[in-house]
């Protein structure tokens, strides 16, 4: 603005200029008043019919697309200044649970939000497993402490900042259990840490109740943030993960606590992989044996289970389900010609079967071997789908208990001996589900670890969400056994659904499960 030619008198001119300046020179955010220091906010939980507990991960979303979702007490603390004392309208989603939808098939719920007042809205559960809580992340119990309750989680010596985590890893080791996950996320940058992130908690007792949560106390940084569990310094390119973590005795009896690891450029491209062993005095893992590329599975891998057989200790592990062995020695786990294989092929061609060894009824007849590789669901899927496997035949490749005609390929999960069966238990996700790609959660059993586990029920379901790498933790199981717990990592990737669920994404999320139930009974081994 030229003021040397305006119309304005000189001394407006500077008041104008002046107010300008002054303008300037406040706080962007300055309004009309500051506020109190405690704003009201009315309550509205979301608790399950049958169990009456607050129910997490539930979305509410206003006519106008505003979303609330429900922390892990259930809770959301709401205070929107022109909504407060009206009746509002909520749709109301949450994967696996449901409310009746009204006479156009929409599915909600009328609130007068009231400061102060609680509105309960009830859920009726459709997953044969109960969401229980959110593991790591922030703000678990965020809508809990805004109005003002406690929160039921101890605080942890080290939380570690984290923002999201992938994946866990987890096995008691020396008196406490270690926990370990795949790529974390921290608030103050959009990138985190990418070489694996760690844990300890106390080993926990038959009273110990998870469904609140746990409290992690985290190796941390001088930031206070997850640091490196595997920080490989002098290969600083690519990231690392670690599966398949297990302890053994190393020649002396003394325990070590081992894992796979890869080092990647993405998903795709592997740099390098082998086997570490965790470091006491560091509190990291080092390599102590580089594998070549080409070996796809002489390592531990998936979440190795102890098991002894003819008085001799094995580790079995899998991905899914049980198909390689090897003795449970840190000697022999480092050599890989002691790595054994579950399969009923013959020749394999890139790891895939080509042949298969039949009875004289065109039965699979099953054996250990070291020469070819195991053959796990995606490969019994495939010989099905040619014509070479009848499905009846297959023992990773189960049939969907309500519907004999579907069967369920299996992607990453556990298999577990279960006290109160007396049967091995697997959960594992699926790939390719219906309702999410890989977002669906199946049980079955089997006499057997390697199976067969012919029916299968699904426990968890998703809406266009991904809910992977799925992992039973016995130490937790409950009754005898009776009651079980297992966790996965809830995100938007691979679903197809641009739409992440705040605080949820890309975290770890607890389930419990009653092996009792009257809706596991068609997956139960006779």
């Amino acid at each position: 603005m030229n003021f040397s030619h305006s119309k304005f008198p000189v001394s407006l001119t500077i008041v104008v200029v002046a107010t300008i300046l002054y303008c300037f020179s406040l706080p962007v955010s300055s309004g009309v008043g500051d506020p109190p220091k405690t704003a009201p906010h009315a309550e509205i939980r979301v608790v399950d019919a049958e169990t009456g507990r607050g129910v997490p991960l539930v979305e509410l979303v206003t006519v106008n697309s505003m979303r609330f979702v429900t922390d892990n007490a259930g809770r959301v603390a709401f205070q929107e200044p022109e909504l407060m004392g009206r009746e509002v309208f909520f749709s109301v989603r949450s994967h696996g649970y449901e409310v009746k939808k009204d006479g156009f098939g929409i599915a909600g719920a009328r609130v007068t939000p009231k400061a102060g007042q609680v509105t309960e809205i009830k859920v009726t559960r459709r997953n044969l497993a109960e969401r229980l809580c959110r593991l790591t992340g922030e703000g678990r119990y965020r809508d809990t402490l805004l109005l003002g309750y406690p929160s039921p989680l101890a605080e942890a010596a080290n939380p570690g900042l984290v923002a999201g985590q992938d994946s866990v890893q987890v096995v008691p080791y020396k008196g406490e259990l270690y926990w370990f996950w795949g790529d974390t996320q921290r608030m103050n940058y959009p990138l985190g840490m990418f070489r694996t992130s760690g844990a300890k908690t106390p080993l926990p007792t038959a009273k110990f109740d998870p469904s609140a949560g746990i409290s992690f106390n985290y190796f941390v940084d001088k930031s206070g943030f997850s640091r490196a569990m595997m920080p490989l310094a002098a290969r600083p390119e690519g990231v690392i993960w670690i599966d398949g973590l297990c302890t053994v005795p190393d020649e002396k009896g003394v325990e070590k606590l081992v894992a796979h690891y890869s080092r990647r450029k993405g998903l795709a491209d592997e740099l390098e992989h082998g086997i570490a062993v965790f470091d006491d005095a560091r509190a990291v893992f080092e390599p102590v044996k580089e594998l070549p590329l080409a070996e796809t599975w002489r390592f531990p891998r998936g979440h190795p289970e102890p098991y002894e057989e003819a008085g001799k200790k094995w580790l079995l592990c899998g991905q899914a389900a049980i198909d390689v062995r090897v003795p449970a020695t840190l000697k022999d786990v480092l050599d890989s010609k002691k790595y054994e294989a579950f399969t009923c092929a013959t020749a394999t061609e890139k790891d895939r079967p080509t042949s298969l060894k039949l009875d004289d009824n065109g039965k699979p007849i099953w054996r250990w071997q070291s020469e070819l590789p195991p053959m796990g669901s995606d490969a019994e899927a495939a010989l099905v789908k040619a014509g070479k496997l009848k499905p009846e035949h297959t023992r990773y490749y189960p049939a969907n208990a309500s519907n004999a005609a579907e069967r369920v390929q299996l992607h990453n999960g556990t298999v577990r001996w279960n006290e109160h069966r007396k049967r091995w238990v697997l959960l594992a996700g699926q790939v390719g589900g219906k309702s999410s790609h890989l977002g669906e959660v199946w049980y079955a059993e089997a006499s057997d670890p390697m199976g067969p586990f012919p029916k299968a029920v699904k426990v968890v379901t998703h809406d266009r969400q991904t809910f992977y790498n799925v992992c039973h933790h016995s130490f937790l199981d409950r009754d005898g056994g009776r009651v079980i717990h297992f966790e996965g990592t809830y995100t938007s990737d691979f679903s197809g659904n641009p739409e992440k669920t705040p605080r949820y994404d890309y975290n770890q999320i607890l389930y419990h499960l009653d092996l009792d139930a009257a809706g596991l009974e068609p997956a139960r081994a006779k």
